[in-house]
């Protein structure tokens, strides 16, 4: 009953972003990037979920998958072009389908955290940074035709850091309560972390970013842990 609730709970969630994705396309049709980001962003709070119901290795990562090949799917097929219509070539969303399950298969659920951090940094720094560089004119630049700005940089650097910092926290605070001690890095690793998170979201070609940087982010959280 735990895994049937904890994948409801996921299925929810998601047909829940579609529809939302799909009025915010329609309210603001002229502000391609927002719905797709709407989705990006949202995405990675299954992870907590999954996280939180204790969803089974056999039940996340075929789900996972499956989820990664509906949005393959979809970005050929433009089955809801609110989650991939925004006028460049990006396989942004597929990158981080595979990013996801990808590091759900390297050691879930005995470190979550390792997937959660990935995830995060991806789903929230690069999520935000994405809404809020256009907005907010700053000095920018281009890096293989993808413009960069330090409004937007600085944002994921900042959302990214306070999302491990988050993290961190309560996994601390989890092993204080227990009595067991919780691998974790250290807060100036966690600067380490993001500081590379942020270098290789530079380099978006195509929306690969979205692969290399939550992938990038949850083995340096695993290879930088220590037991607190």
């Amino acid at each position: 009953p735990q895994q049937l609730l904890g994948a409801a709970a996921v299925a929810a969630w998601l047909l829940l972003l579609a529809g939302l994705a799909v009025q915010v396309r329609q309210r603001w049709n002229g502000q391609r990037e927002w719905s797709r980001k709407l989705v990006h962003i949202g995405t990675g709070m299954v992870v907590l979920i999954a996280w939180g119901c204790g969803i089974d290795r056999l039940v996340a990562i075929p789900a996972a998958g499956t989820i990664t090949l509906l949005a393959a799917l979809n970005h050929r097929l433009r089955i809801l072009p609110a989650v991939e219509d925004v006028g460049r070539a990006s396989y942004g969303t597929v990158a981080y389908g595979a990013s996801i399950t990808t590091l759900l298969a390297l050691d879930w659920p005995h470190q979550p955290a390792v997937v959660a951090a990935g995830v995060m940094v991806m789903a929230v720094g690069d999520g935000l940074a994405g809404l809020i560089g256009p907005l907010v004119k700053s000095p920018s630049w281009s890096v293989m035709g993808q413009r960069k700005s330090v409004v937007g940089t600085g944002a994921m650097a900042a959302v990214s850091l306070v999302a491990l910092l988050v993290l961190w926290g309560l996994l601390v605070a989890g092993g204080w309560a227990s009595g067991v001690p919780i691998p974790v890095p250290s807060p100036a690793a966690l600067v380490l972390i993001v500081a590379v998170g942020v270098a290789l979201e530079q380099v978006a070609l195509l929306g690969l970013d979205n692969l290399t940087v939550p992938l990038a982010v949850g083995v340096l959280w695993y290879l930088l842990a220590r037991p607190t």
